[in-house]
């Protein structure tokens, strides 16, 4: 498991596939200076209910990877991820496309 961290305290714990393609969306708006909403879903160890940050180029993020190997990046589940993070509710968390994964 990955960890995607948001200032000095909030922190997601992700698989590493997910979190390279949570990389790459975020690092392309903030790129094209464009700020926008990220919401997961709490684990009930942690009590529960969903965690939202508002990301900007001021952010502090950093990615953590438990593995050294690279994962392959899905086109397709980077186009889908790209649309939530353009909509009203803001990047979240959606499904790898079946039959659609990257070898890696």
């Amino acid at each position: 498991m990955g960890v995607f961290t948001y200032g000095s305290n909030t922190r997601l714990s992700i698989d590493d596939r997910t979190l390279a393609h949570l990389e790459v969306v975020i690092g392309s708006k903030l790129r094209r200076g464009e700020s926008f909403m990220f919401m997961w879903p709490r684990d009930t160890s942690e009590g529960g209910g969903r965690a939202c940050v508002w990301i900007n180029r001021a952010s502090q993020l950093a990615y953590r990877y438990r593995g050294d190997a690279r994962s392959r990046i899905n086109p397709g589940w980077i186009e889908l991820l790209a649309s939530a993070a353009n909509s009203p509710q803001g990047l979240h968390l959606v499904a790898e496309p079946d039959g659609e994964r990257a070898a890696g």
